[in-house]
This record gives structure tokens, C-alpha cells and sequence, in this order.
């Protein structure tokens, strides 16, 4: 019989669990503090696909504030100034983003990983930030009624990470969540998305696009040399769209996008169509002593927006904000843990009621349409005022209370 090899232990002042937006852009603010900090990440790189990668002008302010802003706009990405919805064939602008009071009037498309690479490359630069890559949290370490620690699968072997706080940035099928048992507030769904990938070819639209037909929603986001698809279907049935078969499918997209052509044929099989399991929920109450929750671990996004990855890095910001000073002093209470929850539950509630009640009044509605489909009163009102533009891209690019760097 093999002899069990022995647990190695790190002894850090804050774990972050999670390589995400949120366990990046927090590890890198806490390291620039001064503060060492230990972020794990179970995969071995940044590298999957279909993740969210729009860049709202809230984190490019965030980017600016950091000096950073001309080195990542350096890097491959797009740009669009407007929000536009095709419904029936007939094309609406909805949000105008060149009116923000922000240094980028625009949102930028970058895959994620490029994102979590560029913050990781600058964090190493400090001493203090260590990014332990394939180590995966499979509980919590809790010493008289407070979290001390997170154990850790490696392939080396197993691994404890000791801190005076443990951060759960580990997405909306949090771990750290689960094994912490903290209650969550599930707010529903009524829909799932495939997503997936189209090649672009010149003579396309270039900018973000919604289109709507009875029973049907796509959304087709400019990522340079293709189109990185949502299509909407309703709650549970991806498996009857399969039965109906792949060029069923590939009909409905063509249908819906037209200029697609014999390209939407680049779907060879289903596994180049990937399902996002759509939730929105919050937890009552972020943290424990020892332990906090922030970004999808705390709050799962509907993709209604594209806010998610905005939202769980201003989580970041504030976690930093406050507690960075604190813990460069020692362990923090639960009532500097609760300081944060306050700081970010407005924004979150009034977001995800935002998404809410879009699902309510426009998704679920289109998707359980049997007939063709005429634009809400709302959205012919945006498209005929651009004045009313504004609030849609404020909403969407700015927030309910936006972060900046101390």
C-alpha cells in the first residue's frame, strides 16, 4: 500500500480562492498594498473558452486609476460605442456609450484570459503575490467557530493554505461557498444560453447585436476575426433542441442572422455549442469570521448585460479599499467582513433587479412567443430619443455605485 504523502502548509496573510475577475483583480490590489497574498487556481492556465469579456468603461476607469489603461488597450481587443436589438428585421439603438463621464466611452472586447493574464504579469512584479496554479479548494479549515485555512488538491500532493482571511471568489458553483453553508436567495431564471463561435467576415454589422423573432433571441458580440454567439433558449431544454438536430439549429440561426450564410455550417457537432446553466442569486449574508465572499461567489449574474465580470471586479476594488489597510495589521473581524457586504449589496440588488426584470418583461416573454414579435414600448422609446440612450449605457457601463482606487 502507498504510504500518503504529507500535507504541505502555506502560512499567508489572505487566500483567495479562485483565479477569476474578481480573485485576480483583488490579489493583484492586495499585493500592491503590500500585503502577501496566496491566490489559487484549479486549472493550469486562464485558457477556456465562452467566458464573459466585455470590458465595461467602469473597469477601464479602474485600469486608468491603476496606470495601466494604455498598456492593456495595447492588446488585441474591440471597441463599441452603441447597443443595438433587431426585432423583426427592423434595427433599434438602445445605449449610446460616448456620453459617459468616463476617460473610455466604449466597451472593449478581450477574451477573458487574456484579461487574467495581463493582471497576473503585473502582479508577479510584487513580492507578495503567489498564484498557485492546478490547486483546487476542497473544504475549509475552521478552528473554534472561525475559518483558519482551506484545504487543497495539488498534483503534488495535498496542500493547506493558512491565512488570516479566506476570500471565495470561486465563481457561482463556489466550494468555499458550499462547504461554508451560507444561505443563498436564489431569484430564478427563465433561460439558458448556448454559446459558440461564427467566423466574421468584412461587410458585417460591427458593433453588438441583439436579435429577437418569435421564440427566439440571439446575441452576436464582435470579437474581431468572429462572432462569439448567445443564443437564449428557454430553462431545461437544451436537449429537446438537440433532438430536433443540428440543422434544425443551424436554420434557426441563419434565420435569425441572415449575412451568416453557410457559415453557421462551422457547427460540425454539438460540442462546438456550449450550455451556460443561467442563475441569478445572492447569498443573505457574505462572510463568516475568517472568510469572504465577493464577485459570482457571492452574487450569480444572469449574462443579461454583460455586467457580471464588471460587478465582481468592483468587488475586488472595495474588498481592497477596506480591508487592505486592516490586514496589512493582522486578522480582520466580521464586522470589517460585514463593512464590505454593505459597501457592495446595494449595487448587487440593484442590478440584479435590473436583470430581473428584463428576464421578466423581454426574455421570457420572447422565448415563450409563438408570433412574430414587435418591439416594447421601452425600447422604440430609446431608439427614438437618443437622450434616453444614456441610462441603458450608464446602467450598463458605469453601475449603480462605481469603485475607484485609493
Amino acid at each position: 500500500m502507498d504510504t500518503p504523502r504529507s500535507s504541505e502548509t502555506l502560512q499567508t496573510r489572505c487566500c483567495i480562492v479562485g483565479g477569476g475577475p474578481a480573485g485576480m483583480m483583488l490579489g493583484f490590489l492586495l499585493a500592491w498594498q503590500g500585503i502577501d497574498v496566496v491566490v489559487l487556481e484549479k486549472h493550469a492556465d486562464f485558457l477556456r473558452d465562452f467566458r464573459g469579456d466585455t470590458i465595461h468603461p467602469s473597469t477601464l476607469e479602474i485600469m486608468y486609476e491603476l496606470g495601466l489603461l494604455q498598456e492593456f488597450l495595447a492588446r488585441p481587443h474591440q471597441e463599441t460605442q452603441t447597443v443595438s436589438l433587431v426585432v423583426g428585421g427592423e434595427t433599434l439603438k438602445l445605449g449610446d456609450f460616448s456620453h459617459l463621464p468616463t476617460r473610455c466611452k466604449f466597451i472593449a472586447f478581450m477574451p477573458q484570459w487574456d484579461f487574467l493574464d495581463f493582471l497576473a504579469d503585473h502582479a508577479r512584479a510584487y513580492p507578495h503575490f503567489h498564484l498557485r496554479t492546478l490547486a483546487e479548494a476542497t473544504d475549509l479549515i475552521e478552528e473554534q467557530d472561525k475559518v483558519v485555512g482551506v484545504r487543497v488538491a495539488t498534483p503534488d500532493g495535498p496542500l493547506e493554505v493558512r491565512a488570516d482571511l479566506i476570500v471565495a471568489a470561486d465563481g457561482r458553483r463556489s466550494v468555499v461557498r458550499e462547504k461554508a453553508g451560507l444561505e443563498i436567495l436564489d431569484l430564478g431564471a427563465p433561460m439558458d444560453v448556448l454559446w459558440m463561435r461564427v467566423s466574421k467576415l468584412p461587410g458585417d454589422p460591427s458593433q453588438l447585436l441583439g436579435r429577437i423573432e418569435a421564440g427566439q433571441m440571439l446575441v452576436m458580440i464582435d470579437r474581431g476575426e468572429y462572432w462569439q454567439c448567445a443564443y437564449l433558449i428557454p430553462k431545461g431544454t437544451v436537449e429537446q433542441l438537440r433532438q430536433e438536430g443540428l440543422p434544425a439549429f443551424r436554420a434557426k440561426l441563419e434565420g435569425l442572422a441572415p449575412f451568416l450564410g453557410s457559415r453557421v455550417e462551422e457547427l460540425q457537432s454539438w460540442d462546438d455549442i456550449k450550455l451556460l446553466t443561467v442563475a441569478v442569486d445572492r447569498l443573505k449574508q457574505w462572510f463568516k469570521p475568517g472568510l469572504l465572499c465577493i464577485g459570482d461567489a457571492a452574487h450569480a449574474m444572469s449574462p443579461a448585460g454583460g455586467v457580471g465580470i464588471n460587478l465582481a471586479i468592483q468587488d475586488a476594488v472595495a474588498t481592497a479599499n477596506i480591508l487592505g489597510p486592516l490586514l496589512k495589521q493582522g486578522p480582520v473581524g466580521p464586522e470589517s467582513l460585514a463593512l464590505v457586504q454593505k459597501r457592495r449589496e446595494w449595487p448587487t440588488r440593484m442590478t440584479q433587479g435590473f436583470q430581473v426584470l428584463l428576464q421578466n418583461r423581454l426574455i421570457d416573454p420572447v422565448l415563450k412567443s409563438r408570433k412574430p414579435v414587435s418591439a416594447p414600448w421601452i425600447v422604440r422609446m430609446l431608439a427614438r430619443w437618443p437622450l434616453f440612450r444614456r441610462l441603458p449605457a450608464r446602467l450598463i457601463g458605469i453601475g449603480f455605485r462605481p469603485e475607484h482606487i485609493r
